[in-house]
């Protein structure tokens, strides 16, 4: 007889998520608390999250005006989706980690990060222009799932390693199809890790809708196959989504394992500025979701409580307006660096097939033929 203990198995119903999203902030703007999701917000965080939110949304417009003037090279909007970014990424502690996908602007203001130093990396001028262990917030990641491994495997270390963090792995819909979503979902369920799947559920992996990329009957009954508890939050609801990932950060903190979250949101613009979302949905369908604005709704909350009035307004456009020209300055026009740059940062001991790969690339550079369109 073996002395080894298995692992409870959890009853499968404990684990099923309504059908309906978690909402605490309505449409209309007013707020209906829930004993199961409690807010334990102060004014100065709404104010906060606000901001964020406002910042969000004007850095997006500006990104998209630089891809416009052949700026930057591609740029993924956000627009839509501030309150499911900000609202999860202010549940986290200072120690957590964060690991995004390329769209993950208001999470990444909220970690603390420059935008400057994401919109580099779409100028192509450098591959991630920010210390990752600053701000605990990863590179962002542009294949589709490979950072919901990243944040597994890092959230097992800090199990072994008895840290006090726990990691959030941000990815869309679309990335719920990915065999690396399979893989890291399978392996934080099996080892009990501290890690929050965050799935923002947009409609839409480019032009495929999500009708498309499952028969579940929503993408948080997923996690219920792996035997961790499934979410729903209304992903337009900056309160619902905060008070939705708060619990669920909490209970990976106490060590009861890993769960997954579904905000249930809309991406108002094209998937990137690469590709034509007219092609693929009705303006009827756009417009359905322009009342449900995140920032609207928050709004008329705050406006409502005396946090929000026209000198504060003022301000912030002026924050805003300021941010942008920024920039603007910071990225138009910002040169490449030395292209060998790029062989700096991969191994340790470079292995021979390397090396040639990096003598070949020095050898068109000095041939004349690597140009700076080739970039």
């Amino acid at each position: 007889m073996s002395d080894r203990t298995e692992p409870a198995v959890p009853d499968a119903t404990s684990l099923l998520p309504p059908m309906r999203p978690v909402q605490l902030l309505d449409e209309g703007g007013e707020l209906h608390e829930s004993d199961d999701f409690p807010l334990d917000l102060k004014d100065d965080d709404l104010a906060a999250m606000h901001r964020f939110m406002v910042l969000a949304r004007r850095v997006d417009r500006q990104s998209i005006a630089l891809q416009r003037q052949g700026q930057l090279g591609v740029y993924a909007s956000l627009l839509g989706q501030e309150a499911a970014q900000v609202g999860s990424a202010y549940a986290l502690g200072p120690s957590d980690w964060v690991f995004p996908t390329y769209r993950e602007l208001g999470s990444a203001l909220v970690r603390g990060l420059d935008p400057e130093h994401l919109l580099h990396s779409f100028r192509g001028t450098w591959l991630g222009d920010h210390d990752p262990h600053e701000h605990r917030f990863g590179l962002l990641s542009i294949p589709i799932a490979t950072q919901a491994l990243h944040a597994v495997g890092f959230a097992m270390a800090a199990k072994l390693d008895g840290a006090d963090f726990v990691t959030a792995s941000y990815f869309g819909d679309g990335a719920t199809s990915e065999g690396d979503v399979h893989e890291a979902l399978n392996f934080a369920a099996v080892f009990d890790v501290p890690c929050v799947f965050f799935v923002q559920n947009n409609q839409y992996a480019i032009s495929v809708p999500v009708s498309e990329q499952t028969r579940a009957p929503t993408l948080a009954h997923k996690a219920v196959g792996y035997g961790m508890p499934g979410y729903r939050c209304d992903g337009n609801d900056v309160l619902a989504t905060y008070a939705v990932m708060r619990h669920a950060v909490d209970r990976a903190r106490r060590g009861e394992g890993p769960s997954m979250i579904e905000a249930v949101t809309y991406r108002r613009e094209s998937h990137t500025t690469a590709d034509d979302a007219t092609r693929y949905r009705s303006e009827e369908e756009l417009a359905e979701w322009v009342p449900r604005d995140p920032l609207t709704r928050f709004e008329t909350l705050l406006e409502g409580r005396g946090l929000l009035d026209q000198d504060r307004k003022a301000e912030l456009e002026a924050e805003v307006d300021a941010l942008a020209l920024r920039l603007r300055e910071e990225i138009y026009d910002a040169p490449h660096g030395d292209p060998l740059e790029l062989f700096e940062h991969v191994y340790v001991s470079p292995p021979a097939s390397y090396e040639r790969q990096r003598e070949l690339l020095r050898g068109e550079i000095d041939a004349g033929t690597y140009t700076d369109d080739a970039r």
